[in-house]
């Protein structure tokens, strides 16, 4: 049997809160469609106090803040990037080009084609990202994208130098200092300074995921993106300060992100709660993983594992950490995930920053229908074709008689000069 132990915030609540988001948003892209530049550098000032001459960075700038960090910082991200551009490389290797000859005279095949453009945001607020300037421009290059541009906004009133050298590192083509929505508006829209892109890439905070959501169809972009998500699947097994570590440890992304405790044991519960309780008096960012799992945490409780399993499908959860005696049997049988961290030995801490797999990741549901930012997202899978006289003939009659099944005269045309011109060239 399931019980809902602790429950989070209203749905109303949420939706609520969404709307409001969506009209923000939608009167800054009007703004930055019809006034470019000046309406960028308003939102700028507007929200990050930020008014530089130029919101790119120049060569010498971008050199000064990778000169600034300390040797040891550099070789971290180095190390980083290196995890996640062999995972990467390791992926793309997996997309093969193929062409087949699938009947006498009929080649069909298809191309992996990267997109041209890529605009990366870094998120760079209370938080500043490092990690995702690694997850966004290296596995755009890697995938083979010719032109990737990356945004983080100011922080503390300057670009971020392990932000602007991990985004250097990763191979970006072009580096903004510049935040927001006003960001996301000026790659995907383009300005008089700022060439749009095709695509674009990132997490960030409400604003920044409504604005991708807005722009999608004029661009493509990674994901749908939400608060971060992490679901703690555990037995008993898995001890209350490894649970409430966990939860709280991905809580603090921000006050709207939910955490879940998935359990067969309430012993963990009553354990769990005692030291999420006892560990928001020490940690540093209790502010905001408090408020996180006051308003969003939950707590299941279930009888077996079978049931888990079931509540976890529901839940599809972006990170889920998986803690019981045999961790296998949910990757075996779980469809519905961002990313699995099986064991105690690993945590959502390693995927975020440094391990190699993407961090960003699918959240509200969309783990149902999607994985996370790959190589793969980068890349069209182009189809071509090749026919000979002889099987164009053959293949035109079939054609021909399929579109007048349908009522389409100007496919059936197509099909039918095909025939008329190559069938005596067969014979």
């Amino acid at each position: 049997m399931i019980k809902l132990i602790k429950a989070g915030i209203s749905d109303e609540a949420a939706a609520e809160f969404d709307a409001k988001v969506r009209a923000t948003v939608e009167d800054i892209l009007g703004d930055i469609g019809s006034r470019g530049d000046d309406a960028v550098r308003e939102l700028s000032e507007k929200f990050d106090k930020w008014s530089p001459a130029r919101f790119r960075l120049s060569d010498d700038e971008i050199k000064a803040c990778v000169a600034r960090l300390p040797e040891q910082t550099i070789d971290d991200i180095k190390f980083a990037q290196a995890n996640i551009r062999k995972f990467a490389e390791i992926q793309k290797a997996a997309l093969q080009d193929v062409e087949e000859e699938t009947l006498p005279g009929v080649t069909l095949g298809h191309k992996n084609i990267p997109v041209n453009s890529v605009g990366c945001y870094v998120p760079g607020g209370k938080y500043p990202m490092v990690a995702s300037a690694h997850m966004s421009v290296l596995t755009a290059k890697v995938a083979g994208v010719e032109r990737v541009i990356a945004c983080a906004p100011p922080h503390n009133g300057a670009p971020h130098d392990a932000i602007v050298a991990a985004m250097h590192l990763a191979g970006a083509d072009e580096i903004y200092c510049l935040g927001g929505v006003q960001a996301i508006g000026a790659m995907a829209l383009g300005t008089e300074t700022i060439s749009p892109v095709d695509m674009l890439v990132g997490p960030g905070n409400a604003f920044v995921a409504e604005a991708k959501r807005q722009l999608y169809g004029r661009v493509g972009i990674d994901l749908f993106a939400g608060p971060t998500e992490t679901l703690v699947i555990a037995d008993d097994c898995c001890d209350g300060e490894m649970a409430a570590t966990d939860l709280l440890g991905q809580a603090e992304h921000g006050p709207n992100s939910p955490a879940i405790l998935l359990t067969t044991s309430e012993k963990l519960v009553a354990d769990t709660e005692r030291e999420i309780e006892r560990q928001l008096k020490t940690l540093e960012t209790a502010d905001v993983a408090g408020q996180a799992w006051r308003d969003y945490g939950q707590i299941i409780l279930c009888d077996t594992d079978e049931e888990m399993l079931a509540e976890a499908e529901r839940i599809a959860s972006e990170h889920v950490q998986v803690m019981t005696r045999d961790p296998d049997y949910f990757l075996k049988n779980m469809t519905n995930y961002g990313a699995l961290f099986l064991g105690p030995e690993t945590n959502v801490a390693y995927g975020d920053k440094v391990i190699g797999t993407n961090h960003t990741l699918p959240t509200k549901l969309a783990a149902r229908y999607t994985g996370g930012l790959w190589v793969g997202k980068f890349i069209k899978t182009c189809t071509y074709q090749r026919v000979s006289p002889e099987a164009t003939a053959t293949i035109g009659e079939y054609c021909s008689r399929l579109c007048a099944l349908e009522g389409f005269a100007g496919h059936q045309a197509q099909a039918d000069l095909r025939v008329a011109r190559y069938k005596s060239k067969a014979a």
